[in-house]
């Protein structure tokens, strides 16, 4: 049974959903983070897709150091998919911490949102 903080998070998640959506040539670059590892996935909402996705399992070092390493990644990703810009989704996330240092590894990759 979900806790009432995952209940909170996924309500706060569905409103930017319902707001950001990704398309073909702007995708919706999801975080999604777990106790473990960080996740990032570029979605194509228009036919329900994923383009490209990076985590940081077999990363070493610290959290918030390795999730920038999973936005650079995904950066990589996209520039090999011809994407140059992107709708950010944190997912329900506080921007702060590993979510921001995807954002930024995403940034410094190339990737505009």
């Amino acid at each position: 049974m979900p806790s009432k903080k995952d209940i909170a998070r996924n309500r706060r998640h569905q409103k930017v959903k319902a707001i950001a959506q990704g398309t073909s040539e702007r995708p919706r670059l999801v975080v999604f983070r777990s106790n473990m590892y960080t996740y990032a996935q570029l979605i194509d909402d228009s036919t329900g897709k994923t383009i490209a996705a990076a985590s940081d399992m077999k990363e070493k070092g610290k959290g918030t150091e390795k999730a920038k390493k999973v936005g650079e990644e995904i950066a990589k990703k996209a520039k090999d998919a011809k994407i140059e810009t992107c709708v950010f989704d944190r997912n329900g996330y506080m921007y702060h911490g590993k979510v921001k240092a995807v954002a930024e590894g995403a940034r410094e990759g190339g990737l505009k949102f």
